[in-house]
This record gives structure tokens, C-alpha cells and sequence, in this order.
């Protein structure tokens, strides 16, 4: 499968984006769907994940209240809504499948990786 993110951009603290990661190929139900970010000068950490068919979520302590992940799987396609945002949010944001059926915060559990959209919050 084939990931591509979209929708990073620069907001102020306080304000909202969409995440958007849109898969190509067959089967998308069949995957646990991930996000990941990295903020700059640290590692790439967890951000939340979403079950196959879309029932169960888990997230990062941080962005629990704050962010929402959720899919379509009729459009193969997953989103993180984030709101409100903080300056230490700022990170490239990067989607991530998996066929492992629990939804797991290690990376090593995710097969495909999209190329990250980069998310900057101003103070």
C-alpha cells in the first residue's frame, strides 16, 4: 500500500488542521492506521491509531483531548484533526499502516510509511 499525506501548513497556537492520508491500493480495512510525528532535533513518537474498521482509537497522553484520528474506509483514507494546537505540536506528521491487529505505539509494528506533511504552530 501507498500513503500520501496532506494538509500540514503554519497556524497559531490555539487554531486547528486536518490531516489527511489517502491510500492507494487494495485492502486499506485491513490495516492498522497510525500517526507518527517528529519534531525537530528528537525522535519520531507516537501520535495515536486507529483501528481497521474505525471503533477503537489510542493516543499519545500529550494530544489526548486535543486531537481526534478517524477513517473512511469507502475513500481509503484517514484523517487526524487537531485542535487545539500547541508550538510544541510543531512536527512533520507521517501516516503509517499495519497489519498487526492491536494498535500498537511502536513503530517496528508498521509495515507502510507515508512521506510526512510538515506542521508548524506559531507561538
Amino acid at each position: 500500500v501507498q500513503l500520501q499525506a496532506s494538509g500540514g501548513g503554519l497556524v497559531q497556537a490555539g487554531g486547528s488542521l486536518r490531516l489527511s492520508c489517502a491510500a492507494s491500493g487494495r485492502d486499506f480495512n485491513s490495516y492498522v492506521m497510525g500517526w507518527f510525528r517528529q519534531a525537530p532535533g528528537k525522535e519520531r513518537e507516537f501520535v495515536g491509531a486507529i483501528s481497521r474498521g474505525g471503533g477503537s482509537t489510542n493516543y499519545e497522553d500529550s494530544v489526548k483531548g486535543r486531537f481526534t484520528i478517524s477513517r473512511d474506509n469507502a475513500k481509503n483514507t484517514v484523517y487526524l484533526q487537531m485542535r487545539p494546537l500547541k508550538p510544541e505540536d510543531t512536527a512533520v506528521y507521517y501516516c503509517a499502516a499495519g497489519t498487526a491487529p492491536s494498535l500498537y505505539r511502536d513503530s517496528i509494528y508498521y509495515d507502510y510509511w507515508g512521506q510526512g506533511t510538515l506542521v508548524t504552530v506559531s507561538s
